[in-house]
C-alpha cells in the first residue's frame, strides 16, 4: 500500500488528540447537568451550530484549497493555544465559569467540523481506490477504540473514586487508589497538551498524492459555487449525502445533550452512567468497524443505510419505553453499531461518487444541511416542556420518528442510487 507510513502517522495523531477531546466533550455536558444548567447549555449548543453555518463552508473551501497536512497543523496549533489560554484562566482563578466552558465546547465543535472532512479528504488523496472500504473501516475502529479509552478516563475524572474503585457499565472495578474528581480546567489541560503532541506527529508526515487535485486560485464564493454546481449536477449523490447523515444527527444530539438529560432526569443516575454509555457506544462502533463490511457484503450501500436507519429508529423507541440503566447501555451499544456502520457506508459511497478535487466542499455542504436539521431539532427540544420532569423521553421519541423519514426517503428514491457499491 502506498503512503503506508503517512497513514500510520495520521492515525497516531488522531488517537492522541481523540482521547483528550473525547474526555472533554463528555465532561462539558455533564458539567452543565451537574450544575443544573442543561437548559442554558442547549442554547450554547444551538449557538455553536449557528456559528457552524458560516464556519463549515469556509472550512470546506480551505480543505480543498490548501495542503490537508497544513490544515491539520494549523488547526492543532490554534486549538492548543486557545485551550491553553482557557486552562491558564482556570488555574489562576481556581475554577471556570459556564461561559469559559462553553468557549471550549464551541472551539472543539468547530475543530470537529474541519478535522473530520479534512481527515477523509486527506485519506482519499493518499489512498488507492481499492482500499477505500478498508481504510474507512480502520478509521472507524481506531476512532471508537479511542472513545473507549476516553470514556473510561472520563468515568475516573468526572466522578473520582472514594473507595479505590470505579463503576463502568454497571461493573465495579478496583483501581486501588482514592482520589477526588478533577475540575473541568484540569481535564482541559490534558486536551491542550495533546493538540501540541498531534502537531508534532503530523509535521513528520510525508506522502505522494494519489487522488487527482490541482491548485485553485478562485475566491471563497467561487470555490463554494464549484461544490454546489457539482452536487446540483449529481442530485442523487446530494440526496444520499444528506439523508444518510440522519443517524449521525441523532447521535450528536444524544451524545452532546439528550444523553446527559436522559441520565440525570429520567434514569436519575450519576456521571459514571453517562460516561459508561459512551463506552458502550464506542464498543458497538468498534465492532461495527470490524464486521460491518462482512455482514453487509452482499447488500448494497443504500439498502444498508435503510436497514441501519430502521434499527436506530427502533432503539430510540425502546429508550422512550424503558427506564433501565442496563437497557440504556445495550441501546447505546446498538447505536454505536448503526452509526459507525452508516458512516463507513456513507464515506465509501461518497468516495466513489465525488472527485477529490471537490470533496471538501461537497462534505461542507452536507454538513450545512446536517447543522440546519440539528438546529431545528434543538430549537424544538429547547421548549420548556422537554426540560420538565423526565419529559426528555419525548425528545427521544421524536428522534425515533425522525429516523423513519430516512427510511421513507431512501426507499422512495432507492432505484436512483448507485446500487453497485458494497
Amino acid at each position: 500500500m502506498k503512503n503506508k507510513r503517512a497513514l500510520i502517522l495520521l492515525l497516531i495523531a488522531n488517537i492522541i488528540s481523540g482521547i483528550a477531546q473525547g474526555i472533554s466533550m463528555l465532561a462539558i455536558p455533564w458539567f452543565f447537568a451537574r450544575e443544573g444548567q442543561l437548559d442554558v447549555f442547549i442554547w450554547f449548543f444551538i449557538a455553536t451550530n449557528l456559528i457552524g453555518l458560516f464556519w463549515v463552508p469556509y472550512a470546506g473551501s480551505l480543505i480543498d484549497k490548501y495542503s490537508r497536512k497544513n490544515v491539520f497543523l494549523f488547526t492543532n496549533l490554534i486549538s492548543g493555544i486557545i485551550l491553553g489560554t482557557v486552562c491558564f484562566v482556570g488555574f489562576r482563578q481556581g475554577d471556570l465559569g459556564l461561559n469559559m466552558v462553553a468557549v471550549v465546547f464551541i472551539l472543539t465543535f468547530m475543530n470537529y467540523s474541519i478535522h473530520y472532512p479534512n481527515l477523509y479528504a486527506f485519506v482519499q488523496e493518499i489512498t488507492d481506490q481499492k482500499y477505500y472500504g478498508k481504510i474507512t473501516s480502520i478509521l472507524e475502529i481506531q476512532g471508537q477504540a479511542t472513545n473507549i479509552v476516553a470514556g473510561a478516563f472520563a468515568v475516573l475524572l468526572l466522578e473520582g473514586s472514594k473507595d479505590g474503585s470505579i463503576e463502568i457499565l454497571g461493573f465495579k472495578l478496583n483501581i486501588f487508589e482514592v482520589f477526588e474528581s478533577w475540575k473541568i480546567h484540569e481535564i482541559f489541560l490534558i486536551d491542550c497538551l495533546t493538540y501540541f503532541t498531534a502537531f508534532g506527529v503530523i509535521s513528520m508526515i510525508t506522502f505522494v498524492a494519489i487522488g487527482e487535485r490541482k491548485e485553485e486560485s478562485a475566491g471563497l464564493l467561487d470555490r463554494l459555487k464549484t461544490g454546489l454546481v457539482f452536487l446540483n449536477k449529481n442530485r442523487t449523490t446530494f440526496l444520499f449525502g444528506v439523508v444518510s447523515y440522519f443517524i449521525f444527527v441523532t447521535v450528536l444530539i444524544e451524545g452532546f445533550y439528550l444523553g446527559a438529560a436522559y441520565v440525570s432526569k429520567h434514569l436519575e443516575a450519576a456521571g459514571d452512567v453517562y460516561a459508561s454509555s459512551d463506552i458502550a457506544y464506542a464498543f458497538g462502533a468498534m465492532i461495527s468497524g470490524i464486521f460491518i463490511r462482512t455482514v453487509f457484503r452482499r447488500i448494497n450501500i443504500p439498502l444498508g443505510i435503510i436497514i441501519l436507519s430502521l434499527i436506530t429508529s427502533g432503539l430510540f423507541f425502546v429508550l422512550y419505553m424503558t427506564n433501565s440503566q442496563t437497557i440504556f447501555y445495550y441501546m447505546l451499544f446498538v447505536l454505536g453499531v448503526t452509526n459507525a456502520g452508516s458512516r463507513i457506508m456513507r464515506i465509501t459511497y461518497l468516495f466513489n461518487n465525488i472527485p477529490n478535487q471537490v470533496f471538501g466542499r461537497a462534505a461542507s455542504i452536507f454538513n450545512i444541511c446536517n447543522i440546519m436539521i440539528r438546529i431545528s431539532l434543538l430549537l424544538l427540544f429547547s421548549m420548556a416542556f422537554f426540560d420538565q420532569g423526565n419529559n426528555v423521553i419525548y425528545a427521544v421519541l421524536t428522534l425515533s420518528v425522525f429516523l423513519l423519514s430516512t427510511v421513507i426517503i431512501l426507499a422512495l428514491n432507492y432505484k436512483k442510487f448507485d446500487l453497485n457499491i458494497y
